[in-house]
C-alpha cells in the first residue's frame, strides 16, 4: 500500500532538492553557479602556449597528493541534508603519464534517504605533472534519476571526445573537478584574479577566480586561517548574478577547501569540512 504524502515529507523533499541543485554541486564543479562577467584576458605565468602534439606544461604542486581525503557536512541553514567526500585515491599511469585518480562523492543522510536517496560520484584523472585532466566521469543517482557521463581529453591535440563528438578546446582545458585542484596550486593574492578555461558536459567555459580577502573561519574540523575566493563564469558583454559561490581555502601551501557556500533565492547552503587526511606530496 502506498504511503500518503505528508506535509512534512513534502518540505523535506523540497529541501533535499535544493541541496542537490545548489548545495552538493559546488563540490563537483568549482563554478556551476550562473555568474558571468565581461570577457577579460588571462595572464597566468604557470601556463604555456601548447604546441599541438606535445605536453609542455609543468605545474609545481605542493598542495595535494595521494591519500588526501576531505569529508564534509552539507547544510541548508541549520538542517543537515547529507555529506560529501573528496579524495585523491591513487597515483596511476594514464596515457604514458603519471596521473592522480581523484574521486568525489555526495550522498543524502539517513533521514532524507528514506524517501529520496542521493549517491553521486565524480571522477577525474588528473595529470600529475601539468595538473590538467585526461578523463572525466560522472555518475548521478538521485531518487529515480540516473545519469552517467564520461568523456576524455586529448591534451596533445587540444580536443575533447564527448558523446561521439570531437570538440576543440583551449590548451590544458580543465574539467568540473580538476579545476579545483588546479586552483589549489596557484599563487593567490588578495585583490587579483586568476583565469582558466574549462569544459563541462559539452560546454566550454571561461572562468575568472577572484581572490577576495583573508579571514579565519570555524568549521567542525577546526579553526582555519583562510583565503576567500569567488569563481565567476565569463560571458561576453553581460553580467549575470543568478547565484553566488564562495570558497574558503586554507591560507597555507595546502589550500584545503575548508568551507563552500552557495547562495540561492532563499537562504544559502554550506559544505563544511568535518574531517581531513593529508596526502603524500610527490615531487616529479
Amino acid at each position: 500500500m502506498r504511503k500518503p504524502v505528508t506535509l512534512k515529507s513534502k518540505i523535506a523533499h523540497l529541501i533535499l532538492m535544493f541541496v542537490i541543485l545548489a548545495g552538493l554541486i559546488p563540490l563537483f564543479y568549482f563554478a556551476t553557479v550562473e555568474i558571468g562577467i565581461a570577457r577579460a584576458e588571462a595572464n597566468d605565468s604557470t601556463d604555456t602556449v601548447a604546441t599541438p602534439g606535445s605536453i609542455e606544461r609543468y605545474v609545481e604542486n605542493v598542495a595535494f597528493g595521494v591519500n588526501e581525503k576531505f569529508t564534509y557536512d552539507i547544510n541548508y541553514g541549520f538542517i543537515n541534508a547529507g555529506g560529501a567526500t573528496m579524495e585523491v585515491a591513487r597515483l596511476i599511469e594514464y596515457n604514458n603519464r603519471p596521473c592522480y585518480q581523484t574521486v568525489t562523492r555526495a550522498y543524502s543522510n539517513s533521514f532524507f534517504s528514506t524517501f529520496f536517496k542521493v549517491d553521486d560520484r565524480v571522477e577525474s584523472i588528473i595529470d600529475a605533472l601539468g595538473i590538467f585532466p585526461w578523463r572525466f566521469e560522472k555518475n548521478l543517482r538521485e531518487g529515480p534519476y540516473r545519469s552517467d557521463r564520461q568523456y576524455s581529453f586529448d591534451q596533445r591535440q587540444n580536443l575533447v571526445f564527448y558523446k561521439g563528438d570531437t570538440i576543440e578546446v583551449a590548451p590544458y582545458a580543465q574539467d568540473a573537478l580538476s579545476i579545483l585542484y588546479w586552483v589549489r596550486t596557484q599563487p593567490l593574492e588578495v585583490g587579483k584574479s586568476i583565469f582558466v578555461e574549462n569544459f563541462t558536459d559539452g560546454k566550454k567555459y571561461s572562468l575568472e577566480v577572484r581572490v577576495l580577502r583573508k579571514e579565519s573561519v570555524d568549521v567542525p574540523a577546526g579553526t582555519f586561517d583562510c583565503i576567500v575566493v569567488e569563481p565567476l563564469l565569463k560571458s561576453v558583454g553581460v553580467f549575470k548574478h543568478e547565484g553566488k559561490l564562495t570558497v574558503w581555502l586554507s591560507d597555507d601551501r595546502l589550500r584545503m577547501p575548508v568551507l563552500m557556500k552557495s547562495k540561492v533565492l532563499v537562504g544559502s547552503f554550506a559544505a563544511e569540512l568535518t574531517d581531513y587526511q593529508l596526502g603524500d606530496i610527490e615531487i616529479f
